[in-house]
């Protein structure tokens, strides 16, 4: 999740450095909210890009893992959508609670941890280990083999 969380701030780095030079680093509330709705929008064209495409981000190649909806070749765009939108429920409940107990930034953060460890755990609940998003969508993520060194092939 970590080297996700590393790529994706890459995806947004350039949206909003231009966003950034157009509003002029304002911080109004208008402003705020249309900086969310900006990564929001970037980050499910990175995301359901990739998942549709290979079926992996970068991140997700690195560790061999694809995503897959069983009885298709390719992940639908329908369900990409899908399942992005259902993944945002990692961060969501702790979102809804810090605001709604109108925390400090300090205890938001905690709230934002605190939600992630709690929807990490919906995979013991499953049968096959998935998360409760995936189980959602129809998707799965599965660990593929590893390639076969290139020096045994020689031999």
């Amino acid at each position: 999740m970590l080297y996700e969380i590393l790529l994706a701030f890459a995806a947004l780095f350039l949206p909003f450095l231009v966003f950034e030079m157009i509003v002029k680093a304002s911080h109004t509330a208008q402003v705020e909210h249309m900086r969310q709705a900006l990564a929001f929008l970037i980050l499910g064209i990175y995301f359901t890009h990739q998942w549709t495409r290979k079926g992996q981000t970068l991140a997700m190649q690195t560790w061999r893992i694809k995503l897959v909806q069983p009885g298709h070749e390719r992940l639908p765009m329908r369900t990409a959508l899908v399942r992005y939108l259902l993944a945002w429920l990692w961060v969501l409940p702790g979102i809804v609670v810090a605001y709604a107990a109108d925390l400090s930034n300090k205890h938001k953060l905690y709230a934002l941890f605190a939600s992630v460890a709690l929807w990490s755990l919906t995979a013991f609940l499953d049968k096959d280990r998935q998360f409760l998003h995936d189980r959602l969508a129809g998707t799965r993520l599965v660990e593929l083999p590893k390639p076969e060194k290139q020096g045994a092939n020689a031999t």
